[in-house]
């Protein structure tokens, strides 16, 4: 057994209807002036308004910045602390998805202590606490209500940097599963894999503890268990409450297990094609899952009867079936089959060849091993091994 600490010290509400807790959280904290990050299809909707209001009503002055893109840049980050600074804000709100909430722990950092989000790439790099931080899903994916990770992409470099410190983490979170019920299916589809894919990297970890198995194997339950009925419904608000909290607990989990092979090739993929993350991470899983078969001692059972609806007995299954599992579960959520198919529903300048997309393979791969998450992987991996992987899940 890994030798393991962990401290979860954030004060999350769950619960329908929990948004109107929002004065509440914001009066802990002890600040008057909210600044509220989030994106454009939230304000379209009306939501970033009603949340604005609420703190409005309840006394604080409220500015915002809702230009958060889907894979947030470092320019944005730089315009959003801009922004915060220019408002004399004392707290921020994120709400949205994995974007809005990446955006606004950046803005925390650079906003406290100055200079670019691009000096704080690494670990354990922000010196103290940041910008008090209360973090509201719309998505049941990322977790980084939960996590003490940013990550932001450098168009310098085509690069996503990740800034990893626990300093991160936001002082509040809420869970209200009222605000899931409006997301298109492909986004439900795109972020659910993502948690389910969070929770599943975290429990094969080599990095993995008691502590961190337990928080992934409830959220493969949860996340397992409901992702076809979310997708098909999203007003299911049973199914919406279920994948929020699986996605609270995959969040949990990776944050003291980490991940794998899995997200150090997405965040390639997104940066160079600017496909969204939970695309990108579930097309390499099929591809990874088979490539780490071989390192399964027993796990790959639990995970393939927490996703498949047809359960088996442990001396029915051997690993070769997971892969399988994931591909039919992909396919019916609307999940692209491959990379090309990913890059070209995320172009907006016209067909990509798959040539095209070889010719960044070895690039990427070289990206890839500058993750962490590589030195987890259940199977060790070289960059020879991550360029064939590149290449077997076009």
């Amino acid at each position: 057994m890994n030798d393991f600490t962990f401290s979860v010290p954030q004060n999350i509400m769950v619960g329908r209807g929990s948004l109107a807790k929002l004065p509440e959280a914001a009066r802990q904290l002890g600040g008057s002036h909210a600044f509220i990050i989030s994106g454009p299809h939230l304000t379209k909707m009306g939501l970033v308004g009603k949340v604005s209001d609420s703190l409005k009503a309840a006394g604080f002055a409220v500015d915002a910045f809702t230009e958060t893109e889907g894979n947030p840049s470092t320019d944005t980050v730089e315009k959003a602390a801009a922004a915060y600074k220019a408002a004399g804000a004392d707290f921020i709100v994120a709400f949205g998805g994995g974007s809005p909430m990446d955006v606004a722990k950046a803005v925390g950092v650079v906003a406290k202590y100055g200079g670019r989000i691009e000096e704080y790439e690494g670990a354990h790099k922000v010196p103290g606490k940041i910008v008090p931080l209360i973090a509201i899903p719309t998505t049941a994916g990322t977790g980084s209500e939960v996590t003490a990770f940013s990550v932001i992409t450098d168009h310098r470099r085509d690069y996503k940097l990740t800034v990893f410190s626990y300093e991160l983490l936001p002082a509040c979170a809420i869970l209200d599963a009222e605000l899931l019920t409006s997301a298109p299916a492909s986004v439900a589809a795109a972020c659910g894999i993502d948690a389910f894919i969070h929770a599943e990297e975290a429990y094969v970890s080599r990095a993995a503890s008691p502590f961190s198995d337990a928080m992934a194997e409830k959220a493969m339950e949860l996340l397992g268990g409901n992702i076809r009925r979310f997708v098909a419904c999203r007003e299911d608000i049973e199914a919406a409450e279920n994948m929020l909290v699986g996605s609270l607990f995959a969040g949990i989990a990776f944050s003291f297990a980490r991940l794998g092979n899995v997200h150090a090739m997405s965040h390639p993929i997104s940066a160079y094609f600017d496909v969204p993350h939970g695309v990108a991470n579930a097309v390499l899983l099929p591809v990874i899952a088979e490539y780490n078969a071989l390192a399964d001692h027993g796990r790959y059972f639990k995970i393939f009867n927490y996703i498949s609806p047809f359960k088996v007995d442990a001396g029915e299954f051997e690993p070769g079936l997971l892969p399988g599992a994931i591909r039919e579960l992909c396919g019916e959520i609307g999940i692209p089959n491959g990379i090309v198919e990913a890059v070209n529903n995320a172009s907006r300048n016209g067909p990509v060849s798959r040539e095209a997309i070889e010719e960044k393979v070895e690039a990427m791969a070289a990206d890839a091993m500058k993750s962490g998450n590589i030195a987890v992987n259940p199977r060790a991996s070289r960059q020879s091994d991550i360029e064939m992987l590149y290449r077997r899940a076009l």
